[in-house]
């Protein structure tokens, strides 16, 4: 129940954080388009380009994390690119106000990647943390799972497959 209390409160605050800091951060980042140029349509979607690049590549580096795969290097490169263009976006914008200007207005950007970065465990991240566990173990679960610890790493693996009809977590079919 408490790790449940803790996934939701740190999701609730990740998505505040990530709301408030996507508005001014788009701001920033639509007035700095629109001062050097673009209007329109153009300066209205352009800000979206560089947030959603850097979505998409979060995403990516999630999947692959959760299936046990290498990070795709174009996700960790647009990831990168997509963090330095938003916090470079934003101190643009407040580099007129003079160097705290341009800090204050980065922190935005800055705090939306990280929410980005900060989501909570889900309880698939939580089952493959205690798959890894069991492997590593020989064939016994962590405390919280109730497998029997006769089994052999075969088994384990087996389990961890889904070829054997039980579950690492409940130890039960």
């Amino acid at each position: 129940m408490t790790g449940r209390l803790i996934r939701i409160t740190t999701a609730l605050a990740v998505v505040a954080v990530a709301g408030v800091a996507a508005i001014i951060s788009y701001q920033h980042a639509y007035e700095l388009v629109r001062s050097h140029g673009e209007s329109g349509a153009t300066a209205r979607l352009a800000p979206f380009t560089v947030d959603g690049l850097i979505w998409a590549a979060s995403m990516v580096m999630l999947d692959a994390s959760r299936r046990s795969q290498r990070v795709p290097r174009l996700a960790s490169w647009s990831l990168a690119v997509g963090i330095v263009a938003t916090v470079g976006a934003n101190l643009a914008h407040g580099v007129v106000h003079g160097p705290i200007g341009a800090l204050v207005s980065a922190w935005p950007a800055v705090a939306l990647v990280g929410s980005f970065e900060l989501s909570p465990h889900d309880a698939d991240q939580d089952r493959a943390s205690r798959r890894c566990w069991a492997i590593s173990r020989c064939g016994t679960a962590p405390p919280s799972a109730s497998i029997e610890p006769r089994r052999t790493a075969r088994n384990v693996a087996d389990a961890i497959s889904g070829t054997d009809g039980t579950s690492v977590v409940q130890g039960r079919p």
